[in-house]
């Protein structure tokens, strides 16, 4: 168990400003956070409102990564700026790809996660284990300001993998993922029902808790 998910809940920072830079050139992500934090008065922009270069991202654990784009940010812009960093932890995989989600799906031509979900599956056969594939989605939330002071929020639901793919409304990982309790994957949900009950729920009502509230 990493050290964000043991230890995240402590006394919080409150956010006092009126607005917030993201991390992300993400625009759904952007669309996404814009959304849940809009009852707060929270003016949201994005990092490529700032012409804020991508990071690299160099620690092994999604709270590390998280840190890294969370603080550059808010030393670039003076600015409270909040980060994210998710993937697919498996199980039968030693917890594989877990922060390598993205990387799994590299090619020279952009990312192919047709690919990479492929990669999972055949790794899944060779490792012998039975199905089920228990796994689950992480998605850890940094909320850094520019005196260098931050937050972490952790969110995870679980689930197992699926095979064949199915559906075609998410992204990523969701054509395999099966959440617990439900029959759908996270591609044959509709958006906002996935959004409302993914690991990244889960970390912004933490955030949210712990910082607007």
């Amino acid at each position: 168990m990493s050290w964000s998910r043991r230890n995240w809940r402590r006394p919080v920072r409150k956010f006092s400003g009126d607005t917030l830079l993201v991390a992300t050139h993400n625009t759904g992500k952007l669309e996404e956070i814009a959304h849940l934090l809009q009852p707060y008065g929270v003016r949201v922009i994005g990092a490529a409102a700032r012409d804020l270069p991508v990071p690299e991202e160099t620690e092994t654990t999604f709270a590390g990564n998280a840190r890294i784009k969370a603080h550059a940010a808010a030393r670039a812009t003076g600015l409270p700026a909040l980060s994210d960093d998710s993937g697919l932890e498996i199980d039968a995989l030693d917890g594989a790809p877990g922060v390598y989600t993205a990387d799994w799906a590299e090619t020279p031509n952009g990312r192919d996660f047709v690919m990479a979900m492929t990669k999972a599956h055949d790794l899944l056969l060779q490792s012998g284990k039975p199905e089920p594939w228990s796994a689950r989605f992480c998605c850890t939330l940094v909320l850094a300001w520019p005196d260098g002071h931050d937050e972490v929020f952790p969110g995870v639901i679980e689930g197992r993998v699926t095979w064949p793919m199915r559906g075609d409304q998410g992204h990523g990982y969701d054509p395999i993922f099966l959440p617990d309790g439900y029959d759908t994957t996270f591609a044959e949900m509709d958006r906002w029902e996935k959004n409302r009950m993914s690991h990244r729920a889960d970390a912004f009502a933490k955030l949210v808790k712990g910082c607007f509230d």
